[in-house]
């Protein structure tokens, strides 16, 4: 398998092994930032611009340019207008390109932008449509036959706008080939998604810790759908049985043991739990196992079979069939890749 071209940053005290593979990974003369262009228009609101820029910052693994179709400056939605330095040639040689969001009202996006998009795609460049950025990539024909997302709100027009393409309106992002979220703060999340991709879990955790966020949210856009879910003095308990698990991945845990934890009905818990996440216990704990599991693979020198006992799938046999379902690889594929000079 290819090597990354980035790995996790670990800091002296993640270990001297660590901080050793890290810089021999940044140092190798076959390393090379990734380049990711980023699409911005006249009225763009500068949140969604910025997104892209607060996750892949890091000016050692990222060359990342901020480029326009319309000419500068660039009203936005802030009352401030913006300096763009790059056009769409940015996007010829990009690895990533990224449409953070669209106009609200979902106009039609400009001819060389959408060949351009096409041209970025047909020599293998990754995509990604934030938000309403969505809109822009099935308007250039990208999404046709793949499942994809954008905010609730404007699901339904994207689905009857373009009936080719499977639209997921529950999910916080689609990873289909070409990644697609939700609003803004979803935009996050898959950009996290795409980071611990390209960087490994460590990084991802370490980037979401600066931007004091979850380095991976459980649930989908069901739990922000105009129903918040009312504050109670229940949800401390709550929280720490989430925590509790959390420290005992290894263990067995079911839904009755918890709620007993919680000091709530199953009945409770289980409503407790779906609006909270916006998922089931199951699979948040799964996905909370998954988690550990490449944490673990990153930092430590556990057998596989450790490994799948820490993180709570009992045999290594479970851990390679998790790990493939969810990541699309195997433990020791994922080892390698986010071992680098290990």
């Amino acid at each position: 398998m290819e090597q990354p071209l980035c790995a996790p940053q670990p800091t002296r005290k993640s270990g001297p092994k660590a901080y050793i593979r890290y810089n021999r990974a940044m140092n190798t003369p076959t390393a090379r930032r990734h380049r990711i262009a980023v699409i911005a228009f006249d009225g763009i609101t500068p949140f969604h611009l910025s997104v892209p820029g607060m996750v892949f910052r890091d000016a050692q693994i990222f060359d990342l340019r901020i480029c326009a179709a319309d000419p500068s400056p660039l009203r936005t939605t802030a009352g401030f207008d913006i300096t763009v330095r790059h056009t769409l040639r940015a996007l010829t040689d990009a690895d990533i390109v990224i449409v953070p969001t669209w106009h609200d009202d979902c106009r039609p996006a400009p001819a060389k932008l959408l060949e351009a998009l096409r041209r970025s795609h047909k020599r293998g460049a990754r995509l990604v449509g934030l938000c309403l950025g969505a809109f822009t990539l099935a308007e250039a024909g990208l999404l046709d036959q793949r499942r994809a997302t954008t905010h609730w709100a404007y699901a339904d027009t994207l689905a009857e706008r373009y009936p080719a393409i499977a639209v997921d309106s529950e999910v916080l992002y689609v990873d289909d080939e070409i990644l697609t979220s939700a609003g803004v703060a979803a935009g996050l999340d898959c950009c996290l998604h795409l980071l611990r991709q390209l960087c490994g879990a460590d990084a991802a955790n370490h980037v979401a810790r600066q931007l004091v966020v979850a380095p991976h949210r459980q649930g989908g856009q069901a739990q922000f759908i105009e129903r918040p879910v009312p504050a109670s003095g229940s949800d401390d308990r709550f929280t720490q049985v989430l925590d509790w698990v959390n420290r005992h991945l290894a263990e067995h845990h079911s839904i009755d043991t918890l709620a007993t934890r919680a000091a709530m009905s199953r009945r409770n818990f289980t409503r407790h739990f779906r609006d909270a996440t916006g998922t089931s216990f199951k699979q948040w704990l799964l996905n909370q196992r998954v988690t550990h599991a490449q944490r673990l693979l990153e930092t430590s020198e556990l057998s596989m079979e450790m490994v799948a006992q820490e993180a709570g799938f009992g045999s290594a046999l479970s851990l390679r069939q998790h790990f493939r379902a969810h990541l699309r690889t195997s433990p020791s594929d994922y080892r390698r890749q986010f071992r680098a000079g290990g």
